[in-house]
């Protein structure tokens, strides 16, 4: 956000020392942030592999949003931010991200200068995606994983995250936008002595580690495959699929025309999503055919525990609370378990009932009901347990054919 964009915290207060900050609204009140590759791949480590509290995530990226963060500076390991909170004084807070070592910073200059491409890049002012992966390499990883978000603020507020703390980690990604060599300097290094350090390694002053090379594969020579005598080669087996569904890359660098009035954001989503459905088809599930309600629930199972169920109930316009026991349902028991809890109560045969003992319980239709225990009998010829959580019935564990099996 342009400085002249933001309203000076000053002219918010009206009741003295407590008059608090105003909610975000205009313009900027859903700016996104993440506006170049680098920016959402801080965002999506942030908020996916950092494990901050999405809750105090949430209040800091309001507070991003209305200008809360009046200065924001980054050196060495660290960003040092001044935020306008409640108070009259400006908060200082302080956000830390583990810098490399030495050694570490060897390993990873010794990969990076082995591509000439790379090198290339870096020389002439750019930070090309690829550079992830080369650092990956040696083991390590540019973007902060678990543990390596460090804050501090000068607020009474004992949270860690605190939204003031949390605001400036949203605003890191405008930095990134700006200036992509900031994560390099996060992670330790000045770009000035990165690119020193390269060129003295492609000059040959340093010893440069090649890739390892995977040798080629034999193959069977033609006279061998075509001789008479020669038995048929089995048709080779098709590779397995991965051991988990990736994301496109072509998509996380590529952001569509601005004319096309497609976030990128959303485009990564269904891209994501795409990809996920090839993998488990390739995997055997072969279920293709769902409804607007399964597929739904299934996105959401996807992102239970994260902001982004929140966001996909408001585009689909259902409540939040509702779409998250779909995808609980969903989780522990697919099409069947999302049908027997969104089914009205069906009538089944009484004796099928009476598998179901449960003390001092009421039946209705397909349901047992004893105290905040239900079991239903789903079309399936399935039971499924569900339980009575804040005023509303959840299913907590996938299905069984005994319905003992589930108390």
């Amino acid at each position: 956000m342009a400085d002249e964009d933001r309203t000076p915290w000053q002219v918010w207060r009206r009741q003295g020392e407590d008059a608090g900050l105003p909610a975000a609204r205009g313009p900027g009140s859903r700016r996104t942030f993440g506006a170049t590759w680098w920016g959402r791949a801080w965002l999506e480590a942030l908020e996916q592999r950092a494990r901050l509290d999405p809750g105090r995530l949430s209040r800091g990226r309001s507070y991003a949003r209305r200008g809360s963060v009046l200065e924001l500076t980054v050196s060495p390991g660290e960003v040092e931010a001044v935020v306008q909170g409640s108070r009259v004084t400006p908060y200082q807070v302080t956000v830390r991200i583990r810098a490399f070592s030495a050694a570490e910073w060897d390993a990873v200059l010794d990969v990076v200068s082995a591509q000439i491409g790379r090198v290339a890049a870096l020389l002439d002012g750019e930070l090309p995606p690829e550079v992830v992966d080369d650092v990956r390499a040696t083991g390590l990883d540019l973007l902060p994983g678990a543990g390596e978000v460090l804050t501090n603020c000068s607020c009474p507020d004992f949270a860690v995250p605190c939204k003031h703390s949390a605001a400036v980690c949203y605003l890191v990604a405008d930095a990134l936008d700006d200036d992509p060599f900031a994560l390099l300097l996060l992670r330790g290094r000045l770009r000035d002595e990165l690119l020193a350090a390269l060129r003295s390694r492609r000059g040959g002053t340093a010893r440069v580690v090649a890739p390892p090379r995977t040798p080629a594969p034999k193959g069977i020579p033609a006279v061998a495959a075509f001789a008479r005598e020669q038995q048929v080669v089995p048709v080779p087996v098709p590779p397995r699929p991965l051991g988990a569904p990736g994301v496109p890359a072509a998509v996380k660098v590529l952001d569509p025309p601005r004319s096309a009035g497609v976030d990128v954001r959303d485009l990564v989503a269904l891209a994501t999503d795409a990809a996920r459905r090839a993998w488990e088809l390739a995997s055997g599930d072969a279920n293709l055919s769902l409804t607007f309600e399964q597929d739904l629930a299934r996105r959401a199972a996807a992102a239970l525990g994260t902001p982004e169920l929140a966001d996909l109930a408001h585009r689909a316009g259902i409540p939040a609370r509702r779409l998250t026991t779909w995808a609980t349902a969903w989780r522990h028991g697919g099409p069947g378990g999302l049908a027997v809890t969104v089914d009205a109560p069906h009538d089944v045969a009484p004796e099928a009932l009476a598998e179901a003992t449960l003390p001092n319980a009421t039946t209705e239709a397909n349901r047992v009901t004893a105290g905040k225990v239900q079991l239903r009998l789903g079309k399936d010829n399935l039971w499924y347990r569900f339980d009575n959580q804040f005023s509303d019935w959840t299913l907590t564990r996938p299905p069984a054919a005994d319905p003992q099996t589930l108390l």
